[in-house]
């Protein structure tokens, strides 16, 4: 067997590597090309690879990636080190990254109100051509705030033309399924492009087209290197996934993953036919790696050490002499000058949205040096708004008179949206309800962001609401709020723990507010609410006025929240103050609450106190404090205790047993709650009187659907009650 057919054949423990460049006469300063190939997280392995060339002292003469290969070759090719590239990706957070919104703490209360309604991936655009769904799972917000860090966009946005080695990013466009190449144009826009896998990551937006992940239609571009730089030899990386076996493949999901892999496989098998006998192939041992796999990134890196590794010799043989590999360095190094002031700040490309609003987010001063990391954070806030697909920023002119240009993208399938709830539980004691919830919502009615909301909700729960939310200056710091609702729901009354009756309770109600925001804090609100109440008897005793009751008064809250999700936080503190004055001066009602957690390893530790109350006179039986229901003195029923005083606390420990696959923010959680409340004043369970407690045991978390849990709760009384629970509260 000839040397060329062995070398081909030579499969080894550290990866495949095949190289003829030993069998031929060392090369003088022999050109090289380098490709790295798409594969996700096992990318990675491309950062192990370029440790050894750099150790080895071979010079590199231009260079194609693809996907996460994009991404690494566009830093290296910037003047990232193999060394810089491993240290962000230690200090990334790879499960949040695919997490557009920012920490629920930095999000502004009005989308927070959103997410409290209505699942955040259920937003769909209304315009005239009709329904139109999101573009990607993952908007990509902060992979390409990652990716601007990673090349050092603070200094200037890098173009790849003027890049010391000469670099080629593959793209994909969606819409012709032509192969598109940057060798010219925003280093970060190109990346952020060619990472773009369909379905997980918007396409992004350049010059018209729709571009997507470049392994589509070219994993490995070898023939790219091939005419960008006619190297004399060329080192090829391949971190494909491998196919699934057949027994894997059976959901919807794996099939569509499946077919990605087969396309992909193809394009990779014609590229290496374009390989020559001096060419050098490397494909790292992965196993165990997925492209989801990014926490893997060091494991990932050590393998294609490895695999390089077992191809020393042949590109060694490439390697140049410490003179000509300094020289070589000392051009590719970008230069990294301290910081200058930022001249000028630009607010550029929006249509609807003011830039006020945008700018009310933004720390940065001119006159003050460029702060990376708060400006990231700021950015993030700004997406946190809502309104866009994405948030980014250059650095343009001299470096003594820099402007900070910010450049949001409003979304193009905005700015009507159609939003989606959905809400199912059963419990031992009540039985089982659910409802649907549905929105239509208008943002940006007029220059000062003016927004209407009209929500239907259908099931054992059915109410219509109309908001109208008009801020009153532009940077919405001051806000008028009209809110008006009608609807119905079962409400049962409880006697000696049975269950006596069954009520189907009217309410109607209006609501004009004057309120204030308070940034990430919270807000402020003063105003008049009115609201008329009816109850018809469904089944068991008549206890309940059947009349209409109209209630209204003048009524203020102060909400602020610092929590760090919106369910089941691990960190923060939130409270709500509620007062409400009648207009008849026969009583006034005092409602509070507060939340804090606090997480220490994998315990997470919580609590909830909150109190009803009436200061002056006593409160109607439809205004009054409820106990029961999940966390809310779990062994009692929903609303089994009305009275017109109520005080309840709970402490928590909950045990985090795992979290959800990248792109998705939660845990699940074991949880043990211990609760004690009291109740004065009583409208229903009018014999019992005392503290009452509850012990609940619960596993449960946050999911793409909303809060989820199963539980159940126990007194020392002898009542108790079970909970499934899913949906939007």
């Amino acid at each position: 067997m000839s040397l060329a057919r062995l070398a081909r054949r030579c499969l080894v423990a550290g990866g495949l590597a095949l190289s003829l460049a030993a069998a031929t006469p060392a090369l003088a300063r022999a050109t090289v090309g380098l490709v790295l190939g798409g594969g996700g997280a096992r990318g990675a392995a491309h950062v192990g690879v370029l440790e050894v060339l750099e150790e080895l002292r071979v010079p590199v003469d231009c260079v194609a990636g693809t996907s996460f290969g994009a991404l690494v070759a566009g830093a290296w090719a910037a003047g990232v080190t193999p060394a810089e590239m491993r240290a962000a990706m230690a200090r990334a957070d790879w499960a949040d990254m695919f997490q557009d919104n920012p920490d629920y703490r930095e999000i502004a209360v009005r989308q927070r109100r959103l997410l409290q309604r209505y699942l955040p991936g259920s937003e769909a655009g209304v315009g005239a051509a009709g329904v139109t769904g999101v573009p990607g799972a993952v908007a990509g917000q902060k992979i390409k705030l990652f990716i601007n860090e990673l090349v050092g966009a603070d200094r200037g946005a890098p173009d790849i033309a003027a890049l010391p080695v000469a670099l080629s990013i593959v793209a994909t466009d969606i819409g012709s399924g032509e192969r598109v190449v940057f060798r010219e144009g925003d280093l970060t826009q190109a990346m952020r492009a060619s990472m773009s896998v369909p379905g997980l990551m918007a396409p992004l937006d350049v010059d018209g087209r729709k571009l997507v992940d470049g392994g589509l239609v070219d994993n490995l571009p070898v023939r790219e290197v091939r005419e960008r730089c006619n190297p004399d030899v060329v080192v090829a990386v391949n971190v494909g996934t491998p196919l699934l076996p057949p027994d894997e493949v059976g959901s919807l999901l794996t099939v569509s993953a499946q077919m990605v892999v087969l396309l992909t496989e193809q394009n990779v098998t014609l590229s290496l036919t374009r390989l020559g006998p001096r060419d050098i192939y490397l494909r790292p041992v992965l196993d165990g790696i997925g492209a989801g796999d990014f926490a893997s990134h060091a494991r990932a890196a050590a393998q294609g050490r490895a695999a390089a590794g077992w191809a020393h010799d042949a590109l060694a043989a490439l390697a140049v002499d410490e003179a000509a590999w300094q020289g070589w360095l000392a051009a590719r190094r970008r230069p990294q000058p301290p910081p200058l002031p930022v001249a000028e700040l630009q607010i550029d490309g929006l249509q609807r949205v003011s830039p006020a609003a945008v700018a009310r987010h933004v720390e940065q001063r001119p006159g003050e040096p460029l702060d990376t990391a708060r400006l990231h954070r700021d950015l993030l806030r700004v997406f946190g708004d809502g309104w866009y697909e994405s948030v980014d920023y250059r650095l343009l002119g001299p470096r003594e008179r820099q402007t900070l240009r910010i450049t949001p993208v409003e979304k193009p399938w905005g700015p009507d949206y159609l939003r989606l709830g959905i809400n199912l539980e059963t419990t031992l004691r009540q039985g089982a309800t659910y409802s649907l919830r549905g929105a239509y919502q208008k943002t940006w009615l007029n220059a000062l962001g003016g927004e209407a909301t009209a929500g239907v909700e259908l099931g054992t729960r059915t109410a219509l609401e109309l908001e109208w939310f008009q801020p009153l200056d532009p940077a919405q710091r001051w806000f008028g709020a009209l809110d008006a609702g009608t609807g119905w729901s079962y409400s049962d009354l409880y006697l000696n723990r049975d269950r006596v009756a069954r009520y189907q309770v009217y309410r109607s109600s209006a609501a004009l507010a004057l309120g204030h925001d308070l940034g990430r804090l919270g807000e402020l609100r003063l105003g008049w609410r009115e609201t008329v109440w009816r109850a018809a008897l469904e089944t068991g005793s008549l206890l309940l006025p059947t009349g209409r009751q109209y209630i209204g008064g003048l009524e203020a809250r102060i909400e602020l929240d610092r929590l760090n999700r919106l369910y089941f936080p691990t960190e923060g503190w939130a409270m709500k103050v509620t007062g409400l004055h009648s207009r008849k001066g026969d009583f006034a009602r005092l409602e509070g609450e507060f939340r804090g957690a606090v997480a220490l390893g994998e315990w997470v530790f919580g609590t909830r106190l909150a109190a009803v109350g009436s200061p002056r006179g006593r409160l109607p039986i439809f205004e009054a404090g409820r106990l029961g229901g999940f966390l809310n003195l779990s062994a009692y029923a929903s609303g089994q205790i009305v009275a017109d005083t109520v005080r309840y606390a709970h402490l928590r420990a909950e045990r985090i047993i795992g979290r959800l696959p990248i792109g998705l923010r939660g845990d699940m959680r074991l949880g043990l709650a211990l609760e004690l409340a009291r109740a004065g004043g009583r409208f229903t369970e009018i014999l019992e009187d005392g503290l009452m407690d509850s012990v609940a045991a619960y596993l449960g978390g946050e999911t793409p659907f909303g809060p989820v849990y199963i539980g159940f709760g126990v007194s020392s009384s002898g009542t108790s009650n079970a909970y499934l629970f899913l949906g939007t509260p």
